[in-house]
């Protein structure tokens, strides 16, 4: 077909100009030559963010519709923002392919039901599903709802339905979402992160005080020396990888280690294999080799670690054992986890590092077991490929020299996760690497606002700005939460950030509860529910499949796809009541009830679960802001209407609330106040905006706030947006939903929708969107200085101290005015001031990690210490345990991974992701293929203890066979892109392979390392 201009013009934005394919060149000649004229012709420019993962890619989308009563906007055009700081007009693959996303003939443009029984959807209008839901969620509280416990606590809990949250949603539907779950009293309750990046927030808020990554995209150019372990941003995030890259340019080295040969160690300097589940054994292994070797920053770690703090008399390790274990309970007690304690109640040091229960030596002993001939033997790796990744390190311990480590989910998911995480987080305060530009721990987030609804305390036990929901043992009382949740300083001097807790949570109650929320009932206290365990994921569906779970409302997420053991999964679905699907995108969960063959073998009639299906708006079709890895909150604007009748996530939660609340009205029924009394002060009640939402998150003065250092002024005025958390009070004359966002959207406007991207030195664009905590892009940027407050390396200046405060091109994270010799160190979320190597009580498997197996070994024991082979602190349920494979049975490790082409299980709903990467495969090495008669393209059968998938082989050199313990150990690796939703060929859960058991402080599922076999099919 040939076209002229003039004709290609006239092609509808719903055909060929509404897809990815004219990208690829499936378009006239003539007119792909005309791209970048014809988007502009009577097209509208909007700017917005990648959906993605969370580099946060700036987007420029091209709308039709010129903004008529009645015209209706559509994306015509997507390219990438050449403003973008990070970005700076790359798109990904998958980025390159979102038009076809917003186009996809999977999106959902109309509520549905599926009645029990049948066998299809149901087209029904949205006041009938948004009564019929109410309906069910009243019935269910009312019948279930535990105002108080059997001791008489008030614990307002609804345990019989639970919520999962969205990893994309914006900031403004997280927090509304938060409002909604928490008035109704639930606390099973899950975001993406649960199953994602979990690990992280533990382990880096147990090292250093906040579980975020520390440094930023850019920053990464600055480094002398890149470990990447535990992720594949080349892969996963091949935008932010063009600054490692960059650094590449400058000279800096890039060693891999990983399973598989794959896309990241392809342009590294060195790759590394390992077996997967053996990290802690490898960084270990460095810790001793730098302290045997003496690469320590000797300066750095004596003023800014807790190196020489003196430990508890009672700690101990031995076999495999931290002092306290029950072995009855399968935990730990962990009372003698803990300082030494002065008169004063303050930590004991001994800055000669002689004492032998100080830090520094209990740290050296624990670790002298990790020689390189045992590190080798534990992870399959070469001995020479580990002591150059301990060479190059140690090479990093000067102050002129930085290291940074890239990480994401190949360390997060496992049974060990957190300490995978904290092995490393030592390894960068031994180095000094903290604080400074090129340094840092680097969690790179996998979707693209996970970061932010971690942030919103979208997880059963948490609140916004990491504040704890409260427990019913620990905090029965109002007194004894601020009591329990504020610590105190443990040295002199300390800032001690976390003290202002009260603050934070009298501010946050306001916000749930308005002028409802006073002093005398607690600001509210007994409103919230309290929780009596944990209500994560694994939690939720033990319960579902003991049938004690009625309800599910599954809010942008696909459980089915993205939880263990998937055949159980979809088992336990079948015993709900009922469940509500709020997506842009059609779903496997949304479908669990349908026949699809061997893919999903159930019979519908025998399925009692009703199904609602509601249809969300996705990024395009929507304001507001989300958060990137690097903390960093960014405004995006709609561009276009959504399709059909979807609405947005807020109108729908909105709709529920309000028709709930006039049930209660109404009807009366189990402990209304917590619903009735909730703040909900929208102009329009049934569909709050994001700029409301936005400005509750930043948070506004409900009085006067006196100026302290000047009598007679203020630093606020009563109905004014707070300018940042420093003016939070406890008296109830502040509001804020999240203290950290504060300084988001103040008297000064937005911003989070700034755009100025200046270089203030060393990569920082502190004018382009806002970062928390206040606006700060490098957070403990104060140990970039040394203790006189000079700069550790004056060529990587980032703030100093200039005689009267400290200042440069970053925010300080400090007392600004706190001079260099008041006592006070970098680390001011931690009540020490300093950076932990030994944790403390903060992790619940222990104070320094330790190597142990995969819940599934494929060496049925563990060298180091026979006797305790997995993680002892290790929860799993009777069900999940009963279904655990052995190394007789299943000899292969299996391992997860994902594409570049795909995101997750969404694009397989995308015609340009579906074109480049069409079917199922798994990847074997070219010795275990020879050894089954597999060769490239046949297709095998992968299997676990929990059920099979089928699946093209490729066979291939990117992995290798290792020699482990004096045996071979063969590993596969599995994508995890595909399902029967989809535009691509059809293909099975991978999850349906591996168990549900979680990381041990997070319950993050052990997706990187667990039994299978393989056969040809």
């Amino acid at each position: 077909m040939q076209v002229t201009r003039r004709q290609f013009f006239k092609v509808s934005a719903a055909g060929l100009s509404a897809s990815s394919l004219v990208a690829l060149g499936f378009s006239p000649a003539t007119a792909l030559a005309e791209v970048r004229q014809y988007k502009l012709t009577r097209a509208k420019e909007i700017r917005n963010t990648c959906t993605y993962c969370s580099v946060g890619c700036g987007l420029l989308m091209y709308s039709l519709g010129d903004g008529a009563k009645n015209a209706k906007q559509e994306i015509i055009h997507i390219e990438g923002d050449p403003d973008h700081p990070v970005s700076r007009g790359s798109l990904c693959p998958k980025g390159a392919g979102l038009l076809d996303f917003i186009h996809s003939p999977n999106r959902l443009k109309y509520p549905e039901v599926r009645e029990a029984g049948s066998k299809e959807w149901k087209r029904i209008s949205w006041h009938e599903a948004v009564e019929r839901i109410a309906k069910h969620m009243k019935a269910d509280r009312d019948a279930n709802f535990v105002a108080k416990n059997a001791d008489g606590v008030t614990v307002n809990r609804w345990l019989s339905t639970a919520m999962l949250t969205a990893s994309a949603s914006s900031n403004e539907t997280g927090i509304l979402t938060q409002k909604f779950m928490r008035s109704l009293g639930i606390v099973g309750t899950d975001a993406q992160a649960r199953v994602c990046h979990g690990p992280t927030v533990a382990a880096l808020a147990a090292t250093f005080g906040r579980g975020a990554m520390t440094n930023t995209w850019v920053d990464i150019k600055n480094a002398d020396f890149i470990l990447i372990m535990g992720g594949n941003p080349a892969e996963a995030h091949p935008v932010g990888f063009k600054w490692a890259i960059e650094a590449k340019k400058k000279g800096a080295k890039l060693i891999v280690v990983d399973p598989r040969f794959n896309r990241s160690a392809a342009v590294a300097d060195e790759f590394v294999p390992i077996r997967a589940g053996s990290d802690i054994a490898f960084l270990g292994g460095i810790i001793n080799w730098l302290v045997s070797n003496d690469k320590i920053q000797w300066d750095y770690v004596k003023s800014f670690t807790n190196a020489s703090f003196i430990v508890n008399e009672g700690f101990t390790f031995d076999e495999g054992l931290f002092s306290g274990y029950d072995e009855a309970k399968g935990k730990y007690d962990r009372g003698s986890w803990s300082y030494e304690l002065d008169a004063k109640g303050q930590a004991k040091t001994d800055p000669t590092l002689q004492h032998p229960r100080c830090v520094w030596n209990l740290m050296k002993a624990h670790y002298a077991r990790y020689t390189p001939e045992v590190v080798s033997d534990l992870t399959g790796s070469p001995k020479e490929g580990f002591l150059s990744v301990c060479k190059h390190l140690g090479e990093t311990c000067v102050p002129t020299k930085v290291g940074t480590i890239l990480y994401a989910l190949g360390w997060t998911q496992h049974t060990v996760g957190a300490q995978n995480i904290r092995t490393m987080a030592m390894i960068q305060l031994l180095l000094g690497n903290i604080g400074m530009p090129g340094g840092g721990v680097n969690a790179l987030r996998g979707h693209s606002n996970i970061q932010g609804l971690s942030d919103l305390g979208l997880l059963s036990t948490s609140l916004p700005g990491y504040l704890t929901l409260p427990s019913e043992k620990a905090h029965p009382t109002f007194a004894d939460y601020l009591e329990k949740t504020t610590p105190k300083a443990l040295q002199p001097g300390q800032l001690n950030y976390w003290g202002n807790t009260p603050k934070f949570f009298v501010s946050l109650m306001k916000w749930f509860w308005g002028d409802k929320a006073t002093k005398d009932n607690n600001w509210g206290y007994d409103w919230l529910p309290k929780w009596d365990k944990m209500y994560d994921v694994l939690q939720v569906m033990d319960l579902m499949h003991q049938g004690k779970i009625n309800g599910f409302i599954v809010q942008g997420f696909n459980p089915l796809t993205s939880f263990p053991d998937a055949k159980k999964t979809a088992a336990d679905f079948a015993k709900l009541k009922y469940m509500v699907i709020i997506d842009p995108i059609a779903t496997e969960t949304s479908t669990f009830w349908q026949n699809q063959g061997e893919l999903n073998d159930v019979d519908p009639a025998s399925i009692q679960t009703e199904v609602f299906r509601l249809p969300s708006t996705c990024f395009a079709e929507e304001d507001g802001a989300i958060v990137n890895s690097s903390r960093w909150l960014q405004w995006h604007w709609k561009g276009a209407d959504a399709p059909g009748e979807a609405k947005t996530d807020q109108e729908i939660i909105a709709e529920l609330f309000m028709a709930l609340k006039k049930l209660y009205q109404e009807q009366g029924g189990a402990v209304p106040e917590p619903i009735l009394n909730l703040s909900w002060p929208y102009k329009n009640p049934y569909d709050p905006t994001p700029e409301e939402l936005a400005k509750e998150l930043n948070g506004r003065a409900l009085a006067d706030i006196p100026d302290p250092k000047n009598p007679g002024q203020f630093l606020v005025k009563k109905g004014e947006q707070i300018p940042g958390f420093a003016v939070l009070q406890d008296d109830g004359s502040t509001m804020s939903a999240c203290w950290i966002f504060a300084g988001c959207w103040t008297q000064a406007g937005n911003q989070m929708a700034r755009r100025d991207n200046t270089d203030t030195g060393l990569g920082n664009t502190p004018g382009w969107a806002w970062a928390w905590p206040a606006n700060r892009r490098i957070i403990y940027n104060r140990a970039s200085c040394d203790a006189a407050g000079k700069p550790w390396d004056p060529k990587r200046k980032l703030i100093a101290w200039n005689g009267e405060k400290w200042a440069g091109a970053d925010v300080p994270d400090f007392k600004v005015d706190a001079a260099p010799d008041s006592g006070m160190n970098p680390f001011i979320m931690n009540p020490e001031g300093v950076g932990r190597l030994f944790a403390t009580d903060k992790l619940v498997d222990g104070p320094f990690p330790e190597h142990y197996e995969p819940m599934e070994s494929p060496l049925g024991t563990n060298p180091l210490h026979p006797k305790v082979v997995t993680s002892p602190a290790v929860r799993i349920f009777k069900a999940d345990k009963e279904r655990l494979g052995t190394h007789k049975e299943f000899p292969y490790v299996g391992t997860t991974y994902r594409l570049t082409e795909h995101f997750q299980f969404w694009t397989k709903s995308v015609r340009l992701s579906a074109i480049a990467q069409p079917e199922q495969f798994v990847e074997v090495g070219e010795a275990l293929a020879a050894e089954k008669g597999i060769k490239a393209g046949d297709w095998v059968k992968v299997s676990s203890k929990r059920g099979y998938i089928k699946a093209k082989a490729v066979v291939t050199k990117r992995i290798k066979a290792l020699t482990v313990n004096k045996q071979t150990v063969h590993q596969v690796g599995i994508p995890l892109h595909w399902g029967w939703e989809t535009v691509a060929k059809k293909g099975f859960l991978s999850n349906t392979l591996p168990p549900a058991v979680g990381d041990c402080n997070t319950q993050t599922p052990e997706y990187k390392a667990f039994l299978v076999n393989i056969e040809k099919a």
